[in-house]
């Protein structure tokens, strides 16, 4: 493969609260080190980097030791909690700032849209401002010039496009500052947080332009998002930064799983000894594993992913039931939005001779970013032997259940159940 972008040993450090390192003996002592050739004696000291947590030095490493490489052609996505070092990383790339340490080589012509609206002027008009940014993107007015009705087009604003930018919406900024971006054909887009601002419309044509720069022309693209669903069904490679550092470098699915279940509270979810239950108790549900398509335990559940309730039971006397059955029903707010049962998912009661386990699987989860509780039911011959209401939560985060990567349709809100269907149009 080409490699088109290579990161080595890059770290980036800061002085918290002022600039330079605070004193005129520091900064002596910071140059006198590099005349002499000697390291910066800085680089010993340094926190590392945790934006919940107090400073208790006056130095922190906003990023540390960072390796990757990224191939031509490649979609990259960069996740990782707020204040992790995503922007900085890619304020690096972009060489808007450069590493403390380190070094990254790149092969072409970058183009960064890391803020709303970054290079424009709010008195001068959205087309005066395209060829502005394009100049300053490394455009010629002539590439510029050639292009222009096919930015405008892809921007979507037409109707205003001769008129000054301080009175556009913030998401019709973001709609011209991509579109730029977009058609400079860099050999490495670089795109920040920013297409959050645009409505779904534009979430899916954007996405759509960076899915033909990387699979049609061949180029490249990093891509920093909070959205999963853009995320897994855009990217064919993810990072995941955490405190400044990589704690996660390949394949999209597995590193949105290791992301989401390590800053969930609810890490383990055990029914054991809850008191909200009722029934005969001489069996009882002890546990419930929510396993993802490998079997991989998850503590978080993702919108569209293959996902299997594991609901295991306990029967300490080994009793002998003949019909039993086993229910599921994932509620909020009283409403019951999946209701799974043994007797209809296998159209047959099952036996209960000793201890086991139960599992419901889902293709397709179908249930929207949010967090439900549980019930669960279980009978024996029919008498109630364990019965617990809300006794536990899932968390849901959104991501792809339909093929273009897009959920809702545009200007809805509220919680949702999505299904799979087909639609056709016909007039007349």
């Amino acid at each position: 493969m080409n490699i088109i972008l290579k990161a080595e040993n890059i770290s980036k450090q800061y002085r918290l609260g002022t600039v330079g390192t605070g004193t005129l003996g520091d900064d002596l002592k910071r140059w006198w080190y590099g005349v002499r050739g000697k390291e910066d004696p800085f680089l010993k000291v340094g926190a590392i980097n945790e934006r919940s947590s107090m400073a208790s030095e006056d130095y922190v490493w906003a990023l540390r030791d960072i390796n990757f490489e990224v191939n031509q052609g490649e979609v990259l996505g960069i996740i990782g909690k707020n204040g992790a070092g995503k922007s900085t990383l890619l304020k690096l790339l972009s060489r808007v700032t450069s590493p403390t340490t380190g070094s990254i080589r790149t092969k072409g012509r970058i183009a960064s849209l890391l803020e709303i609206g970054t290079g424009f002027h709010p008195e001068l008009t959205g087309r005066e401002n395209i060829f502005m940014n394009g100049a300053v993107l490394g455009m010629s007015r002539m590439e510029i010039k050639n292009k222009l009705e096919e930015i405008i087009a892809f921007s979507g604003c037409e109707k205003y496009i001769d008129t000054p930018v301080k009175r556009y919406s913030s998401g019709m900024t973001v709609r011209l500052g991509f579109a730029v971006a977009a058609h400079l054909e860099p050999e490495i887009l670089v795109v920040d947080e920013v297409l959050a601002v645009g409505d779904a419309e534009f979430q899916k044509k954007a996405i759509g332009k960076m899915q033909d720069l990387s699979t049609g022309e061949g180029r490249t693209v990093l891509f920093v998002s909070h959205n999963m669903a853009s995320i897994s069904s855009l990217c064919n490679r993810l990072l995941v930064l955490n405190k400044g550092e990589i704690s996660y470098n390949g394949d999209p699915y597995e590193g949105i799983n290791n992301y989401l279940n390590a800053y969930n509270p609810n890490k383990e979810i055990s029914l054991r000894e809850t008191d909200r239950r009722k029934g005969k108790g001489e069996v009882k549900i002890v546990d419930i594993h929510f396993l993802d398509k490998k079997d991989n335990k998850i503590s978080i559940l993702r919108t569209g992913q293959q996902v299997t309730f594991r609901i295991f039971f306990e029967n300490p006397q080994k009793l002998s039931f003949q019909k039993c059955r086993l229910s599921l029903a994932i509620v909020k707010d009283g409403k019951t939005f999946i209701l799974l049962s043994t007797e209809v998912g296998t159209n047959q009661y099952f036996k209960i001779i000793g201890d086991g386990y139960i599992n419901f699987k889902i293709n397709k989860f179908p249930l929207t970013k949010s967090n439900y509780k549980l019930d669960l039911y279980l009978e024996t011959d029919g008498e109630i032997q364990d019965w617990i209401e809300e006794g536990s939560e899932i968390i849901v985060e959104d991501d792809s259940f339909y093929a273009n990567g897009i959920n809702y349709p545009r200007g809805w809100h509220g919680k949702t159940v999505l299904i799979n269907y087909s639609s056709s149009i016909n007039t007349i």
